[in-house]
């Protein structure tokens, strides 16, 4: 994507797109991180002549580099096997409550604490002499330099969210030896120049800075919510996964967030994204992969007739991580809780997506009563806000109005984070009414139909709450 930034001027423009395939190999499922880097230098050609570059993607996974800095093997992907039964190996040395105090992080499987630990012993991680996560790693290919961005590193479970450094108890108590990591970046610093061979490849004529960014997608999308009335909104970055929360100025560590399974993850400027994950578009994604691919817009506006909320499922049970057999899974697990079973597509594909927003009215309720904040208006950024449906849905659910917009929100945030550090545009607060003064927003308001809140809490009660 390339930005273009200026006085009352934010416009986006996709240059280059390309597919991510992963592939398994040997029993594990890995990244295609050549084929990927490959298509980032396409991207670089396509787009031309730009004054910065930064780079985004997605958390928890890294790239082993030996003693010579090459890649040792490819990365494997969070949704492989290896970390199954792991976490209880951790929790031996740190109980689960000590390991939330000290980093704040929700537990999932695939966090990087775990792929670490499941590494313990293998040749690769022996030979290893530093871990990159994947967008510090195609950072690293394109200017031979190496660190690690704060936003991405708090999501590895071994930082500390309070003073933005590792947590050298938890690794020590896990075997990890954070020193191999690079050193720390922070959305805004210099990340050096692309390479004489990038810039070849690209055919580019340089020099062409990069700079950090928020490399963690989801830090990028939530510094591109287009938020203008103060703190009083909650935040849902929708695509393949729904993170739903709220971005609070210190990280909340009790007992209660720990046992509402509620992350504190880093953010620009020292803020905290405290958010749940829940697995969001994944699910529908999968049903239209079994289906065969058909148009999604007919399968809405059929799903939107029929009505619900009739069956739902918890759409953060970690049952519905796998790819494979979506629909079977949705209507077992309404089956197992005595609902009605959805036996076409729309019916399936209204019962994930009343499923989502039941999952995002109990985020937003729960974070803002574990965090002590109130909330006017719920901001939906990523591609899930073009999801009509789900918007209306959300607002439904959670009883209270719902911005959508802008759907491609971590390019957006990855473009004024750049923009910021080359003088372009001010603070947080400047960049987000920028946001919002330049990009189409729809807003949703609840429906007003008095039985609705009953019906959404009656469907609450019907799903085992963890």
């Amino acid at each position: 994507m390339t930005g273009r930034v200026g006085p009352g001027t934010l416009k986006l423009t996709q240059a280059h797109r390309f597919r991510n395939r992963p592939v398994r190999t040997a029993g594990t499922l890995h990244w295609d991180i050549l084929a990927l880097y490959a298509g980032v230098l396409d991207g670089l050609r396509a787009a031309g002549h730009v004054d910065s570059v930064g780079i985004d993607g997605w958390a928890v996974d890294y790239g082993l580099l030996d003693a010579d800095g090459q890649l040792l093997g490819n990365p494997v992907h969070y949704r492989d096997a290896r970390t199954e039964g792991v976490a209880e190996r951790v929790w031996t040395a740190l109980p689960t409550d000590r390991l939330y105090a000290a980093t704040g992080i929700q537990y999932a499987p695939f966090n990087t604490l775990y792929q670490l630990t499941a590494a313990h012993g293998t040749p690769q991680l022996a030979a290893a002499r530093r871990a990159l996560l994947v967008p510090d790693l195609i950072a690293y290919w394109l200017t031979g330099e190496q660190g690690t961005e704060i936003t991405n590193a708090s999501t590895t479970q071994l930082l500390d969210p309070r003073t933005g450094g590792w947590s050298h108890a938890v690794a020590e108590a896990a075997g990890i030896d954070t020193d191999l990591f690079a050193p720390l970046r922070r959305p805004g610093d210099p990340a050096g120049f692309l390479l004489p061979e990038v810039l070849d490849t690209a055919g580019l004529t340089g020099p062409v800075p990069l700079t950090t960014v928020a490399s963690h997608d989801t830090a990028s999308a939530v510094a591109a919510v287009p938020a203008t009335t103060g703190d009083r909104f909650a935040y849902i970055c929708t695509g393949t996964w729904s993170l739903a929360g709220l971005e609070l100025d210190a990280p909340v560590l009790t007992e209660a967030s720990r046992r509402a399974n509620f992350t504190n993850e880093l953010g620009i400027d020292g803020t905290v994204r405290y958010l749940r994950n829940i697995m969001g578009l994944w699910l529908l994604q999968e049903c239209l992969r079994e289906w065969g691919d058909p148009p999604l817009a007919p399968l809405l506006d059929a799903a939107a007739q029929i009505p619900g909320p009739a069956s739902v499922v918890d759409a953060s049970d970690p049952a519905f991580l796998a790819p494979g057999r979506m629909p079977g899974r949705v209507a077992q697990a309404c089956r197992a809780s005595g609902q009605p079973v959805p036996s076409t597509p729309a019916e399936t594909t209204r019962c994930v997506l009343d499923s989502l927003a039941l999952a995002h009215r109990r985020a937003v309720e729960d974070a803002r009563r574990l965090a002590d904040r109130p909330v006017d208006v719920i901001h939906v950024v990523g591609g899930g806000a073009r999801n009509a449906l789900l918007c209306q849905l959300t607002a439904d659910a959670c009883g209270l109005p719902v911005v959508a917009g802008p759907a491609e929100a971590a390019a957006l945030g990855n473009v004024l984070v750049q923009a910021r550090a080359h003088g372009l545009v001010g603070d947080l607060t400047a960049m987000r009414r920028l946001l919002a003064a330049t990009q189409p927003l729809t807003r949703y308001e609840p429906t007003g139909d008095r039985a609705a809140p009953a019906a959404w809490a009656a469907a609450a009660g019907r799903i085992a709450r963890p």
